[in-house]
């Protein structure tokens, strides 16, 4: 391992010199499968866009995840292991196969809190390569000041990549979107990834309200996954966004503790055919109260085809002060089924309140067959029902 500043990365220079710097410094690690060290300063390292972490290559920063920001004993602005970006037309780092970024902060120091006409849409902090297969990918306690996207890892069907990582990584996009996977085969996984608007509070507040609501009103979700083989999904938390979690119709796998705070839709699952788009949900928690007029606001919205199996899912709404909630401060319902093809839903152990329908359930897909088994509805009364 060396320090990137062995190789003229320096808090004092220039952001055009530094990236030529990291790049040289990525270029020597990478024949040697080498670690490059992000050695901790009290002021950023300010680095343009463009980089690409070439195969083999590891970037390490002190950190464990800093969900509220470092903080420097004058300024506001982090300390440590900081990447400082500024530049509006390039990703800031593209990786590549056997990779690893750990341990690091990436600060948009020109990035508005309080003024939703103000919002800069940069390009994605980090990016798989478009135009490569990339295979083993890690990232970990890494955490965003003012990105717009965190992780673009929208690959595509003619260069699709494997074996993806995410944890411990916290942050607030200002489009709504912190990982978005496409194209990602062979067992990717989020782990223990946390969005909340208060991912700088140590730095300079908390994002306001107005901007909250503004992000929420690109109708985007937190994590989006198509096109993926058995997506392993542990621990999850958004708030703030428009969705929680869009399980797209060429994906499938397991989701497993969660908590959807103050969204439109909490999940999103669609399925292209019944073999094997199938999901199995358990252990989560829904609050959809924002965004939408109440008849649009679904905890949890069903669609396509294949088996969807939910265990101890709670969903219920209400106000919060942190965005601007439906008047109602309800739901419609629990769960919407739409569509016209064959699916199948079951749930077991669901705690359902707070929505206005008369039934926790909304069918719109004639097909769909559906059977739930002890769960309790918005009058506290056990709700053991077949639909088919």
């Amino acid at each position: 391992m060396k320090s990137i500043q062995e190789f003229g990365v320096k808090p004092e220079n220039s952001a055009a010199l530094n990236k030529i710097n990291l790049q040289k410094a990525i270029d020597w690690a990478s024949s040697i499968g080498a670690a490059l060290w992000v050695e901790p300063s009290d002021e950023p390292y300010h680095i343009e866009g463009g980089i690409i972490l070439k195969d083999n290559v590891s970037l390490i920063g002190v950190h464990g995840p800093t969900p509220r920001g470092t903080i420097h004993q004058n300024k506001k602005q982090p300390v440590g292991s900081v990447f400082k970006i500024t530049d509006r037309k390039n990703v800031f780092i593209t990786v590549k196969s056997s990779t690893q970024i750990k341990g690091i902060q990436f600060w948009y120091a020109d990035q508005t809190l309080n003024d939703p006409s103000a919002i800069i849409v940069y390009p994605p902090t980090i990016q798989v390569s478009k135009t490569s297969f990339t295979q083993g990918v890690y990232m970990s306690c890494l955490s965003f000041y003012g990105e717009y996207v965190a992780f673009d890892f929208n690959a595509s069907r003619e260069f699709p990549c494997e074996l993806m990582t995410f944890e411990h990584c916290y942050g607030f996009p200002l489009s709504g979107e912190f990982i978005r996977m496409n194209y990602v085969y062979d067992v990717p996984r989020i782990l223990h990834c946390h969005v909340n608007p208060a991912s700088q509070r140590f730095i300079g507040g908390q994002i306001k309200r107005n901007v909250v609501d503004a992000v929420i009103a690109k109708k985007t979700f937190a994590y989006a996954i198509n096109n993926t083989d058995n997506a392993q999904i542990i621990d999850l938390f958004t708030f703030g966004t428009y969705g929680g979690i869009f399980l797209g119709e060429e994906s499938y796998g397991q989701l497993t503790n969660f908590n959807f705070d103050c969204v439109a839709v909490g999940i999103l699952k669609q399925g292209s055919n019944s073999k094997n788009r199938n999901w199995q949900i358990t252990q989560g928690s829904i609050i959809a109260n924002t965004g939408e007029k109440v008849e649009n606001i679904h905890p949890i919205i069903i669609e396509g085809q294949g088996h969807t199996s939910l265990t101890n899912v709670e969903a219920f709404s209400g106000g919060n002060s942190a965005l601007t909630p439906v008047k109602e401060q309800m739901s419609w319902d629990y769960l919407l089924v739409r569509g016209n093809k064959k699916l199948s839903v079951s749930v077991f152990g669901a705690r359902m309140r707070n929505y206005m329908s008369d039934s926790p359930v909304t069918i719109k897909n004639e097909n769909a067959i559906l059977q739930f088994s002890a769960c309790i509805d918005k009058n506290e009364n056990f709700y053991n029902t077949i639909i088919d």
